[in-house]
């Protein structure tokens, strides 16, 4: 597995339709883009629809994101899409080291925004993944807190957060942000 920045930057243009096609359809962005490497956190996350959400609000900020999803999806004849938009397929049946690959690309890029859904699936009332929280942490980078908040139609970036050290205490707060956002 590899990890490293996607090819893929929105031009002023496509930044200008994304944000378009976002108004057409109700929603709108919120928030501003990290100013730095990152480990971005995207909650809830309950459909489909959240990874067209999510590359929306990526080109409308004209964000370079590397995300991580489930093998399968780059399996097929869209495989290579998926990889194209900075895709990177983890195979969760088996331990791979992906923290360790994760802290290895943020030492090795200037710049590098990493999302991660902590839930892992899209069923409800899941424990959270916490390899998001450990990349960040051993990485030395803030986690930034992207949301879509479906009663308001809005999908947004909110605070950067640093790690404290004590996984349980940011948990708790992160999980407190998203308490007005759970469906």
């Amino acid at each position: 597995m590899r990890i490293h920045p996607t090819r893929l930057t929105a031009s002023a243009r496509l930044a200008a339709v994304s944000g378009w096609l976002l108004a057409l359809a109700g929603w709108r962005c919120a928030g501003q883009p990290p100013a730095g490497s990152c480990v971005a956190i995207g909650a809830p996350h309950t459909s489909n629809w959240d990874f067209c959400l999510m590359l929306a609000l990526a080109l409308h900020h004209r964000l370079r994101l590397v995300w991580l999803g489930k093998h399968t999806l780059f399996c097929g004849p869209l495989g290579w899409l998926m990889m194209w938009l900075g895709g990177v397929a983890v195979d969760r049946t088996r331990t791979n080291g992906l923290v360790e690959t994760a802290v290895e690309a943020f030492r090795a890029h200037e710049q590098l925004i990493l999302v991660i859904a902590p839930e892992g699936t899209r069923r409800r009332g899941v424990r959270w993944k916490t390899g998001f929280w450990h990349i960040a942490d051993a990485a030395g980078v803030p986690v930034v807190l992207g949301y879509i908040d479906w009663r308001n139609k809005v999908v947004g970036l909110g605070p950067a957060m640093r790690t404290s050290g004590d996984l349980d205490a940011d948990l708790m707060a992160i999980r407190a942000f998203y308490q007005p956002y759970e469906r």
